[in-house]
């Protein structure tokens, strides 16, 4: 399948001027294919040498094509382009009649059957390159245009779009005209949709879910929509433009392969946000910071697009840092930072160490296949930290004063880099173009090393090593042990504004207890401690008063490990002495995650790993004591997640999905109950019945891939032959499932009966990937990859597969992200 260049887009846009898409589609024609008629007028440029040109496309069936009411040849579509040849200037208009297919997979227009009760939804998702699935178009950010759709859909359905739609009976949907916007913008959703609504400020808003789902999303109604009127209302202070579209949805769609997409007037989420089973309330805090993320995109991304694929940054950065501050300022979530310094930071600062690294702001992306691969931790968690930084070196009113020039610049056309740039030098005498070309045109993480010197007279100096050469401002937090308190908890004395590099060093009284480099997590780099530090953190990291500063000493002990700079057993000591102490739930899901997934999983042996299993048990059966009072069901829910998972025997879990609860609560809801299943299953203490049993008793979607996953994970040999031939030989599976299975099926107690499958999985990951396109394949390098088998084999047969199997380029983006983080695994231990 041809992707688009940037010089091909390049070439396009100097042709072409596309003023409107009139689409009709016609949604009742059967399960496996749709009707998509489009009319698109366009211009050709007086200007330009170049005639010829050519529209994406990929119907299962092309029935004509016009241009100006003239015939042109179906059989001339070579894969999914159509050529236009010589085109005269002036204006033009392109009819096309298509069947399209409809996606199992997430990409185009994805169609889902409720298992509950039989009911059929439809959705788009047409980012980066995949309107073409849809219907035809010159498909590239830059060519904004008009769009006018007609659906014609089944007459109890209900179809949302972009604008507001109408119905104008025999299940006939009219959409208002938008303004212009780019192709991968559209958004169609249908079905027989579970909506409430409202209004603010004279704006519409709704929100919408599968009819089984209603009881879950009526329960959390009022939250979700003062949450979208708080973030509302916040923008509408920050940003001087107002919200530029007619009205503001937000549909909660089944098996979505992201957390959310900006679709202007039509945010689309995944529908595990719609909460069937208990959650704690930083898992609601992640809801709320995705509602204002994707409100934000409404100005950096639909307002003002990126020219072309290089600049993702300037909509997915600003969304991120956008949506953290925002929920700060304007919602009951006040300690949003710290949830991203533990949870989020990280997948950029590991994404920044691999071979794969590229900077925030590449030079040149250049193509389709390519910038999909940047929808990673760099273009979200980094950028979204370097535009932090960005804003306590500049201030937040010069950084504001720069935004808004930028919308008044651009507003319903595009932008790059050099344009945003322009837009914050013009208010601000700072260097801003030299700040750019240092943070965002660079790549890797800058280190951090404090080097105190004491002098004669009992004070000391403060000099700051750094490896990497990004200028930094920083804060310095000086502790001391509070003498008056038994436990000598340690308090803030002094929190300093430091730049780096710095030329001389800096006074900073007598020694303090703890000297921590980034308090209050303004920078993105790696921090290390000096010898007396380290021994303070050792002590006292739990009584640390501000829970960022506690998330940026967690993040400090954790690029320690990887670096193979502190033992992994040492992370998993300080995780047993200081979590019982931690009050902020974000650290302690981060904590255990790093502790179970990498620690024990990968970076500890097989022999070591029964200890840390251990280890992690008794700390979490600490935390469940801790809250049988009742006081913290999240913190609860936490650690009962957690003693199942890392559950090395079966007879306690086994009793709570017998009882049904877990001795003084919770009880067993359907995601615990598959939760415990699963686990039961991995160690080899359930059956096919019982799975069958459960299934029966929670027949939902989720529970369809609850089932998956706990036949995948049985330690049978069958089951493994039949997960094995449903990823990678059946292709029925949707992307859920997929992944369902995937999990599954890997397991490190399991690495006897698994071993044959890993020099497999080198070979038909390849061809799978190929065959069913880039999001199974990014599934499959993702949960597919056998990341439990540790050992230089795997590695061998990994740059095998990367050098000889041509792999598609999203697979191979994957592989090798996984094979870094394995050969890093090796390293730690040789360590």
């Amino acid at each position: 399948m041809s992707v688009l260049t940037r010089d091909e887009a390049q070439t396009r846009a100097k042709l072409l001027d596309v003023h409107r898409y009139t689409i009709d589609l016609d949604l009742t024609t059967g399960d496996e294919t749709f009707d998509s008629r489009t009319v698109i007028t366009f211009t050709v440029r007086a200007d330009q040498d170049a005639t010829d040109t050519f529209l994406e496309v990929q119907p299962a069936e092309l029935r004509s094509v016009t241009l100006d009411g003239q015939p042109l040849d179906p059989e001339t579509l070579d894969e999914n382009r159509l050529p236009l040849k010589n085109l005269t200037p002036g204006e033009h208009e392109l009819r096309v009649d298509a069947a399209m297919r409809y996606s199992r997979t997430g990409e185009g227009m994805h169609r889902f059957t409720d298992p509950s009760d039989g009911e059929t939804y439809l959705y788009t998702q047409l980012a980066m390159d995949d309107c073409k699935r849809v219907f035809p178009a010159f498909d590239q950010p830059d060519l904004k245009a008009v769009f006018d759709l007609t659906v014609k859909a089944p007459e109890d359905w209900t179809v949302l779009a972009n604008s507001i739609t109408e119905h104008t009976g025999d299940g006939l949907w009219k959409a208002a005209p938008t303004p212009r916007i780019p192709t991968y913008l559209l958004a169609v959703t249908a079905g027989p949709w579970h909506s409430v609504r409202t209004e603010h400020r004279g704006l519409p808003f709704g929100l919408h879910c599968r009819r089984s789902l209603a009881p879950h999303l009526d329960a959390d109604t009022d939250e979700l929509f003062e949450i979208t009127k708080q973030c509302y209302d916040r923008y509408h202070e920050k940003f001087e433009e107002p919200y530029p579209f007619d009205s503001y949805d937000q549909a909660f769609v089944p098996e979505f392969n992201y957390g959310a997409m900006e679709n202007p007037g039509l945010v689309t989420f995944r529908d595990e946000f719609v909460y069937r089973s208990a959650v704690t309330d930083t898992e609601r805090q992640t809801r709320a910071m995705v509602i204002a993320h994707e409100m934000a995109h409404m100005w950096f991304g639909d307002l003002v697009t990126l020219q072309w694929w290089d600049d993702l940054w300037l909509n997915e950065s600003f969304a991120e840092y956008m949506g953290y501050q925002t929920l700060t300022e304007a919602t009951r979530f006040t300690d949003t930072w710290t949830d991203f310094g533990i949870a989020r930071k990280p997948w950029g600062y590991d994404a920044d160490q691999r071979p794969s690294t590229h900077p925030v702001a590449p030079e040149t992306v250049e193509d389709t296949a390519s910038a999909l691969t940047n929808i990673d931790g760099i273009s979200y968690a980094k950028g979204a930290s370097a535009l932090r930084q960005l804003v306590f070196w500049l201030g937040e009113k010069n950084f504001l004063d720069g935004i808004n020039t930028h919308f008044a610049r651009h507003k319903f056309a595009n932008a790059t880099l050099a344009d945003f740039v322009d837009s914050l030098a013009s208010v601000t005498d700072r260097d801003v173009h030299a700040w750019a070309d240092t943070w965002l045109r660079t790549t890797g993480v800058d280190t951090l090393t404090p080097r105190i010197t004491p002098g004669d007279d009992g004070t000391c100096t403060l000099t700051i090593d750094r490896t990497g050469s990004r200028p930094h401002r920083i804060a310095v937090g000086l502790y001391d042990q509070d003498v008056t308190d038994e436990d000598r908890h340690l308090v803030l004395r002094e929190r300093l504004d430091l730049d780096i590099p710095h030329t001389t060093p800096h006074p900073i009284g007598k020694r303090p207890a703890l000297l921590l480099l980034n308090d209050g997590d303004l920078t993105y780099a790696k921090v290390r401690f000096d010898p007396q530090s380290f021994r303070s953190v050792n002590a006292g990291l739990s009584g640390l008063p501000d829970p960022l500063t506690r998330a940026v000493v967690w993040n400090a002990l954790r690029d320690s490990v990887r670096d193979g700079e502190l033992a992994p057993t040492a992370y998993l000591d300080a995780a047993r002495t200081h979590l019982p102490q931690e009050t902020d739930l974000a650290i302690v899901q981060g904590v255990l995650a790093f502790a179970t997934a990498h620690v024990t999983d990968r970076y500890l042996t097989p022999e070591q790993r029964p200890t840390a299993l251990a280890t992690l048990t008794a700390l979490s059966r600490d935390l469940i004591r801790r809250t049988e009072d009742g006081d913290n069901p999240g913190l609860r829910l936490i650690a009962v997640r957690h003693f199942i998972d890392v559950a090395a025997h079966p007879d306690t879990i086994a009793a709570w999905l017998a009882d049904g609860t877990v001795p003084g609560g919770p009880e067993l809801d359907p995601e615990l109950r598959w939760r415990v299943l699963a686990r039961l299953a991995v160690l080899g203490a359930t059956d096919e019945a019982a799975i069958t049993a459960e299934l029966q008793r929670d027949p939902s979607a989720t529970g369809q891939e609850g089932a998956t996953r706990c036949r995948a994970a049985l330690p049978d040999e069958d089951a493994k032959q039949r997960a094995w031939e449903a990823m990678f030989s059946d292709d029925t599976l949707s992307n859920y499932l997929f992944t369902a299975t995937a999990q599954g099926f890997w397991q490190p107690e399991q690495n006897d009966l698994l071993q044959q499958y890993v020099p497999r999985y080198f070979h038909d990951v390849v061809t799978l990937a190929a065959r069913r396109g880039p999001a199974i394949a990014e599934a499959a390098g993702r949960w597919a990859f056998p990341a439990h088998a540790v050992d230089t084999e795997t590695l061998r047969l990994g740059e095998e597969c990367l050098n000889n199997g041509d792999p598609i380029p999203a697979l191979r983006r994957k592989l090798a992200d996984q094979l870094d983080d394995l050969a890093r695994a090796l390293k730690v231990r040789e360590v």
